[in-house]
């Protein structure tokens, strides 16, 4: 789909593993939030273990963009599961360290991406 300067682009939830790993695309504020809302506590209640969430091509444009990443992060842990952030855009991790939601949500560590012994055979 093209960019036309100006238009904002609607948001989007692809789920690439059931369950498991997600890439929110586009703009979410207060216009597309609560379809991504939506989408993402589906994808938490079906779901087993960590979420992983690609936000590199999520423009995080209000409070309610960020609202809804906490707000998922939240029915994670009562679910007894743990939202994992991917990848962020350079203006989202800024957003995250200026809030200081960095504390708050986990990041992808090696254990995460091999396993907890990744040279096991």
């Amino acid at each position: 789909m093209a960019h036309t300067a100006g238009v904002p682009q609607p948001a989007d939830v692809a789920e690439d593993s059931p369950g498991r790993i997600v890439t929110v695309t586009g703009r979410l504020d207060v216009r597309t939030v609560a379809d991504v809302r939506i989408a993402l506590h589906d994808i938490v209640d079906r779901g087993e273990g960590d979420l992983l969430i690609h936000l590199a091509g999520a423009e995080v444009c209000d409070a309610t963009g960020l609202g809804v990443i906490v707000g998922v992060h939240h029915r994670a842990r009562r679910a007894g599961r743990r939202l994992v952030i991917a990848d962020a855009s350079p203006r989202l991790e800024r957003l995250l360290r200026a809030t200081r939601l960095t504390r708050v949500l986990a990041r992808p560590t090696l254990d995460d991406a091999y396993g907890a012994n990744p040279l096991a055979v």
